[in-house]
């Protein structure tokens, strides 16, 4: 791997492990930042989709607690595109399910912001 090649996928693990951290602690604040402001989120369970934007999936982590640590998580995959796109797949577990997620990031304004997540419920902890 080059080494820009190698510094874009250590910036998208970081990013990748700020998700996971913020998911399982219900960090918001982390959210408010690492999220594009197009951010979309969609859930996909029996041949439906439901959709959420920026606001209401911060409203929803905001509407939990945090867990007890450790957090629980593992990245499966990750790729990039140049140093523009990069994609990361992961599941985290959020008691008392675990979740498999498709992140899709944009390199943008000197960062790595979280445009797509695409998840699925995959097992019951």
């Amino acid at each position: 791997m080059a080494d820009g090649a190698a510094d874009i996928h250590a910036q998208l693990n970081a990013a990748a492990l700020a998700y996971c951290d913020a998911v399982y602690f219900a960090k918001a604040d982390v959210f408010e930042e690492l999220c594009h402001e197009k951010f979309q989120m969609t859930h996909v369970e029996n041949d439906a989709a439901t959709f959420w934007d920026k606001a209401a999936y911060l409203e929803r982590v905001r509407g939990r607690d945090p867990f007890p640590a450790p957090a629980v998580y593992e990245i499966l995959d990750m790729d990039q595109a140049g140093d523009e796109i990069g994609r990361v797949h992961l599941t985290v577990d959020v008691p008392p399910v675990r979740y498999e997620d498709h992140l899709g990031f944009v390199h943008v304004n000197g960062g790595w912001k979280l445009l797509t997540k695409v998840f699925r419920t995959m097992e019951a902890l």
